[in-house]
């Protein structure tokens, strides 16, 4: 896998665990005794039971995903950039907010 389309999904899993969202990660399986599924230690529909009722967003990314992220060219700056920000406005941002 490419170390930025890596690093991109453990940004989303940080800002995931940084908004106190729900957060599986493991190597998924599939039970054939019970037919669900298995997230590391965690069953599938137990966790998702959590969020019955509630409107939810599911999103699953692999980390054996081989497929290159296209760069971007970032509408403030015009740099082209990969990943999900633009480290050059990213910089300026903190060096700005004085961090």
């Amino acid at each position: 896998m490419p170390a930025y389309r890596k690093a991109s999904i453990r940004e989303l899993v940080s800002a995931a665990h940084e908004l106190e969202l729900g957060v599986l990660e493991g190597r998924a399986l599939h039970s054939p005794e019970d037919g669900g599924w298995v997230i590391g230690d965690n069953e599938l529909d137990h966790w998702l039971s959590r969020y019955e009722g509630q409107e939810v967003i599911l999103i699953v990314a692999s980390l054996e995903d081989d497929r290159p992220i296209t760069p971007k060219v970032c509408r403030t700056c015009g740099t082209e950039y990969v990943g999900i920000t633009c480290p050059r406005c990213r910089e300026a941002r903190i060096r700005l907010r004085g961090r």
